[in-house]
């Protein structure tokens, strides 16, 4: 399963040879489907939607054999997920998803943060070291070296969303409840705010483009879908709105080329593939007008690069997971057509972790904090 912050995503994986089948979508319990819902309602629903998933599997006799979880937001190695606030928003107690779903459903049960859950996808076609960023309802980011997830021991590191990068008392609200965060700014759910903003702020703009006619001029059907349209389409009115969080995107990936020295930026999520290669043309351009020291600009522009056009990253990714759960292989996801796997990467050592009482690979190391998908 893939729990994001909009869509919950539940498939079938054959640890043999890394088939994905039966995938299904469906809304996520959370607050964008119960808005003002206090958190503990919301946590519940989420658990009861996920065991409910898992009942309707039939799988082999008996049901799947174990379930995996990339779930939105920091989770423990145990299992604990410590905050969701694309799911069910700020507040509440750490939920332990991993114990509580375990207990209920009588079958082995690994919770993983979903950029982590990704990693699986992307690591084992990378021949060098890369920085996977997503960018849908919240904005999270991993960096991958020599088969290792940058961590520091407490799991820190990943959260690049809860960067501020507007520190304005006013600067736009994020989930968490800070503001001027990355995510609430670059995020498809910031860039919607930002959108909203722009049409208040210049509604005959909006009333000439493209946008404001796919909207068929009224404000109230501005979303998503209509603005990653526009911005495809070349609309001046939605690419001004866009440039305006790529600004602050492309400033965090100078900082982190700048600090660890990696140029290979991965870039998946459901905002930022529904705009499509504009949206990789348009934080180039950024990245470029920035400067990234000691790159010249044909290396700029080889830095940034849209993960495989479908969102089966965290299911493919937590499946291979499973498969050390369950004392198999882990066998590679398969790459997608037009994606960025590369066949050629090198043999990748890996050393022991823990997770659900079961010995893993660090680089599947489940006790991360990365940011909130999507």
């Amino acid at each position: 399963m893939d729990v994001g912050g909009t869509t919950l995503r539940v498939g079938s994986y054959a640890v043999a040879d890394g088939r994905l089948t039966d995938v299904r979508r469906t809304p996520v319990e959370g607050m964008a489907r119960h808005p003002g819902d206090p958190v503990p309602l919301l946590q519940r629903r989420v658990v009861d939607q996920i065991a409910e998933a898992v009942a309707a599997r039939p799988g082999p006799p008996g049901g799947p054999l174990a379930v995996g979880i990339a779930f939105a937001g920091p989770t423990t190695a145990d299992g604990l997920v410590l905050g969701a606030p694309t799911v069910w928003g700020r507040g509440g107690e750490p939920l332990p998803l991993g114990p509580v779903l375990q207990e209920r459903l009588g079958r082995p049960v690994v919770v993983v943060n979903d950029i982590t859950a990704a990693a699986w996808r992307y690591a084992a076609t990378e021949p060098e070291p890369f920085c996977l960023l997503t960018v849908s309802s919240g904005i999270g980011a991993k960096v991958f070296r020599h088969g290792e997830v940058l961590l520091s021991p407490r799991g820190h590191g990943g959260e690049l969303g809860h960067w501020r990068c507007d520190p304005a008392p006013d600067a736009p609200p994020c989930d968490c409840g800070g503001r001027g965060h990355l995510g609430g700014i670059a995020s498809g759910r910031g860039a919607l705010a930002a959108a909203r903003r722009a049409v208040e702020h210049d509604p005959a703009g909006f009333a000439g483009s493209l946008l404001g006619r796919l909207c068929q001029g009224r404000p109230e059907r501005l979303d998503n879908p209509a603005l990653a349209a526009a911005v495809r389409a070349g609309d001046p009115f939605a690419t001004g709105v866009l440039r305006d969080g790529l600004r602050h995107l492309a400033g965090a990936v100078t900082a982190v080329f700048t600090a660890i020295g990696v140029t290979r930026y991965i870039v998946i999520g459901g905002f930022a593939l529904a705009v499509g290669p504009r949206y990789a043309e348009l934080l180039t351009e950024e990245l470029r007008r920035l400067g990234c020291f000691g790159l010249t600009e044909e290396e700029i522009g080889r830095m940034v690069t849209l993960g495989h056009p479908d969102d089966d990253h965290g299911l493919l990714g937590v499946g291979a997971l499973l498969g050390r759960v369950l004392d198999g292989p882990a066998r590679p996801a398969p790459a997608a057509p037009g994606g960025p796997g590369r066949p050629d990467r090198p043999a990748r050592r890996d050393r022991p972790g823990r997770a659900g009482g079961r010995t893993l690979p660090v680089t599947a190391r489940p006790g991360d904090r990365a940011g909130e998908d999507r």
